[in-house]
């Protein structure tokens, strides 16, 4: 069975910096994009950053580019998403997402494997 379990979600302020983990489990996604998308209360799950199989190929979501960074470690078969300079509009429940082909996208709908998501909340 896959799974993909997201951690590192928490309450911070305004400024601060939050490290997401998502390990997966169940098969290997290592030659296969990995992303990680976000929805807002009241609002539809947006894309925030994906990365290619081979981590040389990353793409950001505008609201957060030069703030977020992603990154993978194949070994562990793990992603993650380092988040920096903080703000409230962030705030909302953060999903990892794995495709089984290897291009690289942005639309939700192009994944296939989904975690549970991590809950971020930015206080201003």
């Amino acid at each position: 069975q896959v799974q993909l379990v997201e951690s590192g979600g928490g309450l911070v302020q305004a400024g601060d910096s939050l490290r997401l983990s998502c390990a997966a489990s169940g098969r290997s996604f290592s030659s296969v994009p990995m992303g990680w998308f976000r929805r807002a209360p009241g609002n539809e799950r947006e894309f925030v950053a994906a990365i290619g199989g081979g981590s040389r190929i990353t793409r950001f979501a505008d609201p957060v580019k030069g703030r977020f960074t992603i990154s993978r470690d194949n070994a562990k078969n793990a992603v993650y998403l380092q988040m920096n300079s903080l703000k409230s509009e962030d705030t909302a429940v953060y999903y990892c997402a794995a495709k089984t082909t290897v291009v690289l996208s942005t639309r939700d709908y192009d994944y296939n494997y989904w975690g549970q998501g991590t809950q971020v909340t930015v206080s201003s």
